[in-house]
């Protein structure tokens, strides 16, 4: 994709991202859901406008990477410690709930076990995007909630990671290549946590309370060690995603951390509207109805079995019955992750292109009710309703 089409699949997208989303707050609907379906519209089983989902997807990539640093920044690290511990059990038992019942639904209609277990991975984790993005930090009892809902993404994303090596070597039969791709993260995150602790102590806070009066230096360097974290963590055999949320509780111990998150939201929303609209436009509409039963009965059953499992595993561990209701509904979705779990299991001849439509399907169409079903429901910071308004 050389300059101009660049240019030109920008204008587009935000142009057409800024008509949409005035018809839907004119309509009271999610602006969510105006991107994912602009998407479908531009993309490739569209009218075929933007075609290079690639490139659009490694930049939205970027708006992810942003949101969990942002998130890092608001989360003090002994909050942390202390939520992991309560919601790691929850992760483990809902992801084993969510695998085998995705797995059995998909399995009965007629897919061989192998596709069987990807498509249960697949749908094991929720959405990152919608559960923060949806989330107010006004209210005291919403910050609880982001802390516990923060937790369970964060280890949903090492179990995602696990998972992603797992189908990585499983395609390549190395076992070798296996034990070298769980040795390698094992070993670089807790050398990547304390790596970051101590160049921040002693490099980064000095620096940052040294040339605090010059904002454009403060915005420069906050962009510079989130993706340079990124990297790094990316390179050990992470995510880019853990990377940058580490990134990001490093430093939230600082006064600072505060101005840099105020700063960094307007350049998070600008990637996360191309993030959407590639879920939507990767969206092979053709495919659609081979596999039309297996994706009502899967999507259906998420939208239904993960709130009720999240609310009983949650109340377990003395949850309010309120706020158990609260967050598995905010959880009752597929992941980002779904979508690349697809992609690799393809690229490895572990999935057919039915069972990645199915994927793909299954993920949009819970992302899409389940922002309906939060924001109608439950306080948000784009609530149609002004008394759910809350940011």
């Amino acid at each position: 994709m050389d300059a101009q089409s660049v240019t030109f699949s920008f204008f587009l997208i935000f142009s057409g991202a800024a008509a949409l989303a005035t018809l839907a707050l004119y309509t009271r609907q999610p602006l969510i859901i105006a991107y994912i379906v602009l998407g479908g519209l531009f993309g490739p089983s569209g009218l075929g406008w933007v075609t290079d989902l690639s490139l659009l997807a490694d930049i939205a990539h970027i708006g992810i990477i942003f949101l969990l640093f942002l998130l890092g920044l608001d989360m003090q690290p002994s909050a942390l410690v202390s939520t992991l511990k309560k919601s790691t059990p929850v992760a483990v038992l809902s992801s084993l709930a969510f695998f085998s019942s995705s797995a059995f639904i998909v399995w009965l209609l007629d897919f061989n076990l192998t596709e069987s277990a990807v498509i249960g991975v697949a749908m094991m984790f929720s959405s990152t995007i919608i559960g923060i993005k949806l989330l107010p930090t006004t209210v005291l009892h919403h910050r609880h909630i982001g802390e516990m809902m923060i937790g369970l993404l964060l280890l949903q994303d090492i179990l995602a990671i696990i998972a992603l090596i797992a189908l990585n070597a499983f395609g390549d039969a190395q076992s070798s290549n296996l034990a070298e791709q769980i040795i390698r993260p094992a070993i670089g995150l807790p050398l990547l946590i304390t790596g970051c602790y101590l160049v921040v102590k002693h490099l980064l806070l000095p620096v940052l309370a040294r040339f605090d009066r010059f904002q454009e230096y403060l915005f420069l360097v906050a962009i510079g060690w989130c993706l340079g974290v990124a990297e790094l963590s990316a390179s050990i055999g992470l995510s880019a995603e853990i990377g940058a949320f580490i990134a990001g509780v490093t430093i939230a111990t600082s006064p600072i951390s505060q101005y840099i998150a105020i700063s960094l939201k307007p350049l998070r929303d600008f990637f996360l509207v191309l993030f959407f609209f590639s879920v939507g436009a990767r969206l092979e509409l053709s495919a659609l109805p081979s596999v039309a039963l297996a994706v009502g009965a899967l999507s259906l059953g998420i939208l239904i079995f993960k709130p009720l499992v999240y609310r009983a595993l949650l109340g377990g561990v003395s949850e309010r019955k309120e706020l158990a209701w609260n967050m598995g509904f905010r959880l009752g979705q597929a992941s980002e992750f779904s979508l690349l779990i697809a992609y690799v299991a393809v690229a490895k001849d572990l999935l057919s292109a039915e069972g990645a439509v199915l994927i793909q399907a299954v993920t949009i169409i819970t992302l899409l009710a389940s922002s309906y079903i939060v924001i109608m429901n439950f306080p948000t910071p784009i609530a149609i309703r002004d008394d759910l308004r809350r940011d």
